[in-house]
């Protein structure tokens, strides 16, 4: 079992003293003193430093135990079970890390002229045509930095296309379900679009009568996962298109829950116009604490015009970078994506294949089932909108039943999960579930590790009907025990540089 390690480590700059450094060759420091002193020689005497920066003084000893003990303090995916609902927190394989570093890929600049990075473009020419394929779309675009990006950038391509059709100032309107990631309403804010949400039935899915009050000429478009945030397929997804389509709007696939449907059904066949993928969960690139991350974009035939520049195109001799396109929305970022994760995500299809993408979703859907049916064992919990059906790729249960009886809330329990050595679920999350529990167990983890996790769940809830105190004053074993949520996350106690530390200190 992972256990975190205990112990308050001081932070850099409170360790090491005046005089200590890593160790340099004579020579290597040498030719280090050389070249400092002929950039100091370039740089105008105004702009010149007064003083050394106030960096840390460290032997290299003390720097890499400093550095080891925070990572024995910290847990990813390799540490153990990663539960966090629609964030398909997979294992990442570590050939893919090492393609992706090799020499002739990391040392690639991106201003380098395309005759020099053919083999770069190739690879991202055959990546678009592959998730293509996988997604069920005629075009990708992959610059997008991230699934929200790829959002923005879906919202974008909704104004084209209504611009073009020249309904842009009637066509206002975007609708979401009350189950959507927050995401998506920010999304369509953000393009400039109304929000209007649509409510769930009592299955979980979009409420068909429902949407059909909302949809008119005002209907610019409806975004939508599917699978849901519940984990529940939308059933009525060819209807919703036809309701969408007929009122002359389109349909876009928020992709986050995307990986229970690899080799299964893709979303262009079911009708979306626009299909995001977010590349740092589905096809297993590392993600987490704000990056890196990808955001694919896929469009159907008549949305491909509008996609932004540049294209990568091919004239059956040489790979190149398109500009001329004149109905494009333009540039969305500098560049072409963040290659590097968009490589790990290519090693990642060629090594599965067909085949395995396909066993991917079996088995994320096999261990998201197996561990809903254990948890609906335990007494305190509860599965909202059960009609008996299976789930895809996630379960959300409620712990509405522990807090009325116990007082011990979904909060309580994430924090306790901390002192059984597991990472917690994504709580409070979809809304429309009180105490919410978002669990999503992916295929890359172990019936033993599912049982471990079930098992300390198990434990928490009997102990908070016997001994509620203790749980609600979880953790009790890590290295910072219970946080003030507020004061942690306000803008007035939170010191996010060594600047700033010091300047509250006093």
């Amino acid at each position: 079992m992972f256990k975190q390690a205990n112990w308050n480590e001081p932070i850099i700059f409170n360790l090491g003293r005046s005089g200590r450094k890593g160790h340099l060759l004579p020579k290597a420091e040498e030719e280090i003193r050389r070249a400092v002193g002929e950039l100091d020689a370039l740089i105008p005497k105004h702009m010149r430093r007064e003083h050394k920066p106030n960096l840390p003084e460290l032997s290299e000893v003390e720097v890499y135990r400093h550095f080891l003990r925070l990572s024995e303090m910290n847990y990813g995916v390799d540490s153990g079970f990663y539960p966090l609902g629609s964030c398909t927190m997979k294992y990442n394989p570590k050939i893919n890390e090492q393609l992706a570093n090799l020499p002739t890929i990391n040392m690639v600049h991106p201003y380098q002229d395309a005759s020099t990075v053919q083999g770069i473009l190739e690879i991202l020419y055959r990546l678009e045509r592959m998730l293509a394929e996988i997604t069920g779309t005629h075009e990708v675009c992959l610059q997008p930095s991230a699934g929200a990006h790829g959002e923005f950038l879906g919202t974008l391509l909704m104004r084209a296309y209504h611009k073009k059709n020249g309904e842009i100032q009637q066509r206002r309107e975007i609708i979401v379900p009350d189950s959507a990631h927050g995401t998506n309403p920010a999304s369509a804010a953000m393009a400039g679009f109304n929000v209007v949400v649509v409510p769930s039935d009592s299955e979980g899915c979009v409420d068909l009568e429902a949407l059909k009050t909302v949809v008119s000429e005002r209907t610019a478009g409806l975004m939508l996962t599917n699978p849901n945030t519940l984990g529940i397929f939308e059933k009525n997804i060819e209807e919703i298109a036809k309701i969408i389509h007929e009122a002359g709007g389109l349909l876009y696939y928020d992709g986050a829950n995307l990986n229970p449907l690899l080799g299964k059904v893709r979303p262009g066949d079911m009708g979306f116009d626009i299909v995001h993928m977010n590349i740092h969960k589905t096809f297993s690139t590392p993600h987490g604490g704000g990056g890196p991350g990808a955001g694919p974009v896929g469009v159907s035939k008549d949305l491909a015009r509008f996609l932004p520049v540049p294209r990568i195109v091919f004239d059956g001799n040489s790979y190149r970078l398109d500009y001329d396109r004149p109905e494009s929305i333009g540039k969305i970022r500098c560049f072409y994506g963040n290659v590097a994760v968009l490589l790990k995500a290519y090693a990642y299809i060629l090594s599965l294949g067909f085949e395995g993408l396909k066993e991917v979703a079996e088995v994320s859907v096999l261990n998201a089932n197996y561990l809903m049916k254990k948890l609906m064992e335990i007494k305190g919990l509860t599965l909202p909108f059960n009609s008996g059906k299976p789930r895809k790729h996630e379960c959300v249960f409620s712990a509405k039943p522990l807090k009325n009886e116990t007082g011990v809330s979904a909060l309580n329990i994430a924090k306790r999960l901390l002192d059984y050595g597991l990472h917690a679920p994504t709580i409070y999350f979809p809304l429309i579930v009180e105490e919410a529990l978002m669990i999503e167990p992916t295929e890359t983890f172990e019936k033993e590790e599912i049982d471990r996790f079930v098992e300390a769940m198990r434990k928490i809830c009997e102990e908070a009907y016997a001994n509620p105190e203790k749980t609600l004053k979880a953790p009790h074993n890590t290295a910072i025990l219970k946080l003030d949520e507020v004061k942690a996350s306000h803008p007035r106690t939170m010191s996010l540089s060594w600047r700033m530390y010091l300047k509250k200190k006093v």
